[in-house]
């Protein structure tokens, strides 16, 4: 087929080992032409930039080797390689799976071209890859506090001083708002960095975060372990003493452990916190709950160094049990009725993610059902 032309279009953002194997399974028809979404056209389709310009991804296309020629697409639209397809005259019209729509078919027909449907298939020994599941994990992650809560807060850990673990996890979905994953840290990131993970220092990061989060005469200031959380990779112990910054910074990025405890915790969608709620209307700010509170915390971070399972159930359960003793509205009785039948008779510990709602994490080695897997990112 070495007289044969083919026409390829699309975006090819972050090109990987998937975007090479296309191209090489292409170049089999014929001489293969590579159609290249503009910036414009892409943002006004999909109302955000790709991470590479036009000229970048323009250029890192023509240097494939399969690839016989690239432009920038001249149309604009779905069907913005509609001009170059006339232009060129291919004998083949070929897309992936992801890349199939009934209009580029139709299109096809009409002009007597060839329409090839692909299947992904990755290189021998290379694991399938696409756009969107590499864009996923640029993105910017959540944060799970697993166990401590609540200390990071300066009116607690001045009562007696305690720790935090929380850890870092991908944005393998988009987590519910409203439900305890730092989501609104989250957005303040975004509006800093774009939806993906910042360069730099990690402590300088999150200083920053914290900043933009609390202005000055902010009523309620956001606990530093959203933000610590946030931008710190892996699992992370922040002891607190009456600041709002922790007086230290533990994290463990080995991934071994980071693996660990993605395994053992599951996330149960509950209902997210109501709109207005407000889980500080009680306080009953004791010392002993507050150290109750804070030892959860330290027991939980010695129990992902030596990966107990019992542990750090318990830990997690012991922090949740405190928070109903110290700020009561955090736990409403219908969140301790599903703990207490659903999850503490049948696994070694649960926890909540959200003050009054969110998702309930639960400890266990085995399956939850109507889970949710995480994975900690190292």
């Amino acid at each position: 087929m070495k007289n044969k032309k083919v026409l390829i279009s699309g975006c090819f953002d972050l090109l990987h080992g998937g975007h090479i194997a296309f191209f090489k399974t292409a170049a089999v028809y014929g001489k293969v032409y590579v159609s290249i979404g503009r910036d414009e056209n892409l943002f006004s389709l999909k109302g955000k930039k790709p991470y590479f310009s036009e000229d970048e991804r323009l250029y890192i296309v023509k240097s494939v080797r399969y690839v016989e020629d690239a432009f920038l697409a001249s149309g604009s639209g779905m069907l913005d390689f509609e001009p170059d397809l006339r232009r060129i005259k291919p004998d083949f019209f070929i897309v992936n799976q992801d890349g199939h729509t009934p209009e580029k078919e139709k299109l096809c027909k009409e002009l007597g071209i060839e329409y090839i449907l692909l299947d992904r298939t990755p290189e021998p020994g290379l694991p399938a890859r696409s756009s969107s599941g590499t864009k996923r994990y640029m993105r910017f992650p959540y944060r799970l506090c697993i166990a401590g809560g609540w200390i990071d807060q300066p009116w607690v850990s001045e009562i007696h001083s305690g720790s935090v673990v929380v850890a870092q996890i991908w944005p393998t979905m988009d987590f519910n708002d409203r439900s305890g994953l730092a989501t609104s840290s989250r957005s303040v990131g975004i509006k800093l960095w774009g939806d993906r993970y910042p360069d730099g220092d990690h402590e300088q990061n999150a200083r920053m975060l914290f900043g933009a989060e609390n202005p000055p005469g902010k009523e309620y200031i956001s606990g530093s372990q959203d933000h610590i959380g946030l931008l710190y990779p892996g699992i992370s112990r922040l002891d607190y003493n009456g600041k709002y910054w922790p007086a230290r910074i533990e994290s463990i990025v080995v991934e071994e452990t980071c693996d660990w405890l993605s395994d053992v915790i599951h996330l149960v969608p509950l209902e997210p916190r109501p709109q207005g709620y407000d889980p500080l209307k009680i306080m009953n700010l004791e010392k002993t709950v507050v150290k109750e509170l804070g030892e959860a915390g330290e027991r939980c971070w010695e129990a992902v160094i030596k990966k107990d399972i019992a542990m750090l159930g318990k830990s997690m359960t012991d922090t949740l049990l405190s928070w109903k003793k110290m700020l009561p509205l955090t736990v409403p009785d219908w969140v301790m009725k599903e703990l207490e039948t659903n999850y503490l008779p049948y696994y070694p510990g649960a926890i909540t993610s959200g003050s009054g709602g969110g998702y309930m994490m639960v400890a266990s080695e085995k399956a939850v059902p109507g889970a949710i897997n995480i994975k900690v990112r190292c």
